[in-house]
């Protein structure tokens, strides 16, 4: 059923940059009858999307139970929009460690859909699992926004040639409240309806509407937000963690979702990096050797201080985020990864300049899907 008159929706769609869509009510049992549909399930980690795919899935078994006259209305050639194959990125697999490595899982439960389901790294592995399951009608490709760009044309090529269904429980928005990253974009463009999920926020003195995942790290107890360049995609479970290298997740209002260091990273860190990049390593090299072993003569320390401490309004919430390990590390991720205006080489040297942990780094860039480098211990 088609939401109508749902202004405040239609407006918060429309400031993602999306196009003209179907906004629904996420309270129906899935129609297998349409065809050649790609659906988004959005919201923030905990709005309940996996269990929307679950309940899809559950769907199509009580649907494959009707009639031939039925059969009829949800197939096309040799495919059946009834038979559902879920799909997920292989970085994810280790978000739900406690439940079997063939289930939907989701915060409190999980189906098993039988031989129905694969981890894949790329569109190139989806595309064998295409042929391989020439009947299925219905795709569930969970998390689509870790796969590379391709898959958005893969997919539409598909759903047209072929009518078939597609539902992607994803994140829109990062942590950082933009867009994810062009994958999303290109899903988004390519998208016949929308299912907005909210959550209520997880501060413990709100219940507020969230749309937005939160980032943030446990410290001897403190919850410290993660900075700004902390790196796009870092694969946590739905356990909270101390571990101060992993992050944890939750739902939160705009008024509770912290932040900090967009205008550092903007105001300084880029500027050092693109000096690095014209040949002038040094100045970069100096930030990141005070982050590291010195973190209050850093730019980054007195620059939190002036944002955050004296002003008219403090926030020593922000201030925490600069209790975090490897802030350095992730500087030097966001700058290679996400601007490419430093080189692997430089990277490398300012790994072993500083001291860095390059254990970090490496699971980092396995998890954006960049290169991952060698040991700056080593000789060349």
């Amino acid at each position: 059923m088609l939401i109508e008159n749902m202004e405040q929706t239609k407006s918060f769609m429309k400031s993602l940059g999306f196009p003209d869509l179907r906004i629904h009510h996420s309270i129906n049992h899935f129609d297998f009858i349409k065809t050649d549909r790609r659906i988004l399930i959005i919201g923030p980690m905990g709005s309940g999307k996996s269990e929307f795919s679950a309940r899809i899935y559950r769907d199509s078994q009580v649907a494959m139970q009707k009639s031939q006259k039925v059969r009829k209305l949800t197939s096309s050639k040799r495919v059946d929009r009834r038979n559902v194959f879920y799909i997920r990125s292989k970085i994810d697999d280790k978000r739900f460690a406690e439940y079997p490595i063939n289930s939907i899982a989701y915060r409190g439960g999980y189906v098993v859909p039988g031989k129905n389901i694969a981890s894949i790294e790329n569109s190139f592995e989806l595309e064998g699992i295409f042929e391989s399951n020439p009947t299925v009608g219905t795709w569930i490709i969970d998390e689509i926004e870790f796969f590379d760009e391709r898959i958005a044309y893969v997919i539409a090529q598909h759903a047209k040639q072929r009518s078939l269904n597609f539902i992607f429980p994803m994140l829109i928005l990062n942590f950082r409240k933009d867009l994810f990253n062009r994958t999303a974009r290109l899903i988004m463009e390519e998208s016949t309806d929308v299912f907005p999920l909210t959550a209520y926020c997880e501060h413990p003195d709100c219940i507020r509407d969230s749309y937005y995942t939160y980032r943030f790290y446990s410290v001897d107890g403190k919850e410290c937000p993660a900075l700004y360049f902390d790196p796009l995609i870092i694969v946590g479970g739905d356990k909270r963690t101390n571990d101060p290298k992993i992050p944890n997740y939750s739902t939160r209002c705009d008024h509770h979702h912290f932040l900090p260091g967009k205008e550092y990273t903007f105001m300084i860190l880029k500027p050092l990096g693109e000096l690095a990049y014209g040949g002038n390593v040094k100045p970069l090299l100096k930030e990141l050797n005070l982050v590291k072993h010195d973190i209050e003569q850093s730019r980054l320390y007195t620059h939190f201080v002036d944002r955050f401490i004296r002003t008219e309004n403090p926030k020593p919430t922000m201030m925490d985020a600069l209790r975090v390990s490897c802030i350095s590390e992730k500087a030097l991720i966001y700058l290679f990864t996400e601007e490419n205006i430093i080189t692997a080489e430089q990277m490398q040297y300012l790994m072993r300049e500083i001291g860095g942990d390059m254990n970090y780094i490496n699971e980092r860039l396995m998890e954006n899907r960049k290169m991952q480098l060698t040991d700056v211990h080593e000789e060349s």
